[in-house]
């Protein structure tokens, strides 16, 4: 059995509205797709990265041992998936930008895909990314 790492994007909206959404309403539709994956609503999901679990490791290994961007990659191997969201954004892109030069090609293929996700949850902070660990 293979076990695969999948980083999808949220890449559709809920609310397709001609108005501006309300600052104050922002957060109820944050957490209206938040909570979405769990109830289902998975085909709302484009796939960003599959990935060898392997090959994720090591990955998640090439960021310093004990910082804060290791824990959160690590997690997947803990709890079997992570979301990375707009509070994570910088966190990952400096940790990114730190090792890219001493990542393999893959990697920083990888890298380079997560970096320009996390510009566009810069820009639009409800989207975000679910990586999931799946057995095959």
């Amino acid at each position: 059995m293979a076990t695969k790492v999948i980083f999808y994007l949220l890449n559709q909206r809920f609310v397709e509205n001609e108005n501006k959404i309300p600052e104050e309403a922002k957060d109820v539709m944050y957490y209206s797709l938040a909570i979405g994956h769990h109830v289902g609503v998975i085909d709302c999901f484009k796939k960003l990265i599959t990935a060898d679990y392997d090959d994720y490791r090591q990955f998640v290994n090439c960021f310093p041992e004990n910082g804060k961007a290791r824990r959160k990659l690590a997690g997947l191997m803990k709890f079997g998936e992570i979301v990375i969201d707009s509070s994570h954004v910088n966190l990952l892109a400096r940790a990114l930008d730190e090792i890219k030069p001493n990542l393999t090609a893959l990697h920083r293929e990888w890298a380079e895909i997560l970096l320009d996700t996390l510009a566009s949850i810069q820009r639009e902070p409800v989207m975000y990314v679910m990586v999931k660990r799946r057995d095959e």
